[in-house]
């Protein structure tokens, strides 16, 4: 399995911290937000990585290099204009092939993502063995999440291991998901578009599947938020 980790934003939430730093190169605990998610990637085996770049991105680049001091091999995907996180997904598909592949955002905190749990969690067959038809498997996978107090309203609902538009109990989407290549089929290379609108097409259809991650989990979307993360003590 080949990884993806979304880098390319402004990070405009974050400044003044982002005027000079992009935000994937933030420190969290002593440690860029993007080399967390390097790390634990490559802890579960999963060392070819690929990473979109628009805003600053020379920058991350030089920091991380081709990848060998972690233990991966990256490979960067450059945006002349910022193609959101759909778009920049549909980019990078010829770096990474034709297989399910894990994509995180580079602006979450997760320390302890066992990404090893991200392997398997599209099927092609039932548990006796038997295909599923094309159209009535899952096209992706996403992990979720308690909704924290910034918020409260969460993104979506579930249904066992089924994500949808509607629910009473919703869930915030992590920002780690597992996604089928197929999944982008309707966007057009070089043009912006958004994951969640193809959330929200894919739950309408009943092909996304999802579970809650019970482990830490922050959104470092303001410089409070990192300033708070970087203060706790445990």
């Amino acid at each position: 399995m080949k990884a993806m980790i979304l880098a390319a934003g402004r990070g405009e939430r974050m400044r003044p911290l982002t005027e000079h730093t992009p935000k994937p190169l933030l420190e969290v605990r002593g440690r860029p937000l993007i080399v967390w998610h390097i790390l634990n990637l490559v802890r579960a085996g999963i060392k070819e990585i690929v990473i979109n770049l628009h805003y600053k991105g020379a920058m991350i680049a030089d920091y991380l290099g081709d990848g060998s001091r972690y233990g991966a091999k990256l490979r960067y995907s450059h945006e002349s204009e910022l193609l959101e996180t759909a778009g920049g997904i549909v980019q990078a598909l010829p770096l990474l092939g034709e297989a399910p592949f894990v994509c995180i955002a580079a602006d979450v905190y997760c320390p302890h993502f066992e990404f090893e749990q991200a392997k398997t969690v599209l099927q092609d067959a039932d548990m006796w063995g038997k295909p599923y038809a094309a159209d009535e498997r899952d096209i992706g996978w996403l992990f979720m999440t308690k909704n924290p107090p910034h918020h409260p309203q969460g993104d979506f609902g579930m249904k066992l291991y089924s994500i949808c538009n509607q629910g009473e109990h919703r869930f915030t989407f992590t920002g780690i998901g597992v996604y089928r290549p197929e999944m982008f089929a309707g966007l057009t290379p070089g043009q912006p578009a958004k994951l969640v609108s193809l959330f929200q097409h894919y739950a309408e259809l009943g092909v996304l599947g999802g579970e809650v991650y019970p482990g830490i989990w922050t959104d470092v979307g303001t410089p409070e938020r990192l300033q708070a993360l970087n203060a706790q003590t445990f």
